[in-house]
């Protein structure tokens, strides 16, 4: 029996359907990159999927402007001195290019002196947007005066090789503990660090921080690395020491196995390269983290050895967090001398990239030195 003119007017339908599909898919490689079914596939690490339109301004296939501009309650931060102007300079105009003139974020920047008014006229005039100076609390950014001056100095003299400067030990303990709980961030809650004299290679059409928001991350990062063992030698036995008192504060699903190879008996030293981070400041205020902070902060290491910021943070996300809600922004082009990330494939020509796909650490071929693979393997 021939079919009836339904079933040929929905097979016609279907045929049609499928013919648009192919044509869009090969006229227009966004549709295809969204519409393709192994974006979804299990097993897929979280930043493999395609980012929803609702996070551009913009429609990405159409260019239509979204009905509802929503933006999240963020900053930039950006810690600096006033000799630093010229490379802080360098880093706002970049983002600013290629980022926050479509967004108006505000910009936070903290020093432990006051700014001077050049340094405040000329980033003001080169974000065009709102921008708030702070002075560092002086318990905040100074070694505290319970440190033995006499072990830190023979430990410093014991490690020159390894950044032996007080004021960068303070840098580290500042942006540890400290930066998410002063006066001018106490309102937001998400943040985008930003340091002097780095690069970024890509446009940045959608928004960061919006995915932050609805999909309830806590850590994104572009590149991670190897830490220098000889500057953290006993981070990792402190850390085994908190979660013993303190198992109940790590989530069954969290990110352990990036930071040890072995169920948390040793530490692998891999870390988020934490120059570039944009995060979740409630949750480093959170119970967890803040208690983890505490605790480390009596033991001494970040003037004893040189505890960094980019490791503490890194253990910090990855115990305290579940694995999903720290997220690898591949398409955002990033440099801090001396390494880079370059976005590859399809994301390299959305962004309108500048930076070479050859040069790019730990993603488009094997690096020793990467520990991408190793949140890769988390999913």
């Amino acid at each position: 029996m021939p079919p009836g003119p339904v079933v040929r007017y929905f097979a016609v339908a279907v045929g049609i359907l499928v013919s648009l599909h192919y044509i869009l898919s090969f006229s227009h490689k966004e549709y295809g990159r969204r519409m393709s079914l192994s974006q979804w596939l299990p097993g897929q690490p979280p930043y493999k999927r395609p980012i929803p339109s609702k996070y551009y301004p913009y429609h990405p296939i159409t260019g239509e402007a979204n009905m509802t501009i929503r933006k999240a309650n963020a900053a930039f931060v950006l810690l600096a001195r006033n000799s630093d102007l010229p490379g802080v300079l360098e880093s706002l105009k970049q983002i600013q290019d290629r980022f926050n003139k479509k967004f108006q974020y505000p910009f936070v920047f903290l020093n432990e002196e006051d700014f001077s008014d050049d340094f405040k006229k000329w980033t003001s005039e080169v974000t065009s947007t709102h921008c708030v100076y702070g002075k560092i609390a002086k318990d905040h950014w100074f070694q505290p005066g319970w440190i033995d001056e006499d072990q830190a100095t023979k430990s410093r003299a014991q490690n020159q090789e390894y950044l032996i400067s007080v004021p960068y030990r303070n840098m580290c303990r500042f942006n540890s503990g400290f930066f998410f709980r002063h006066e001018l961030l106490k309102n937001y809650d998400y943040y985008w660090r930003i340091e002097p004299s780095v690069k970024f290679f890509c446009d940045i059409d959608y928004d960061p921080f919006l995915i932050m928001q609805d999909e309830k991350k806590v850590y994104g990062f572009t590149i991670s690395l190897f830490e220098y063992i000889e500057t953290i030698p006993t981070l990792w036995d402190a850390t085994k020491e908190f979660i013993k008192a303190n198992p109940e504060l790590l989530p069954a699903d969290n990110a352990m196995a990036f930071v040890s190879d072995d169920g948390g008996e040793t530490y692998n030293r891999c870390h988020f390269w934490s120059n570039f981070e944009i995060g979740d400041l409630n949750f480093w205020r959170g119970e967890a983290y803040m208690r983890f902070f505490e605790f480390l902060e009596s033991k001494g290491g970040f003037y004893y050895e040189r505890w960094g910021d980019a490791p503490v943070h890194s253990i910090g996300a990855a115990l305290f967090a579940h694995k999903d809600q720290i997220h690898f922004f591949r398409d955002i082009g990033y440099r801090h001398e001396p390494f880079q990330h370059c976005p590859q494939g399809e994301s390299h020509a959305q962004g309108k990239c500048w930076c070479s796909t050859s040069e790019n650490f730990g993603q488009c071929r094997p690096n020793r030195y990467s520990c991408l693979n190793k949140y890769d393997a988390l999913f």
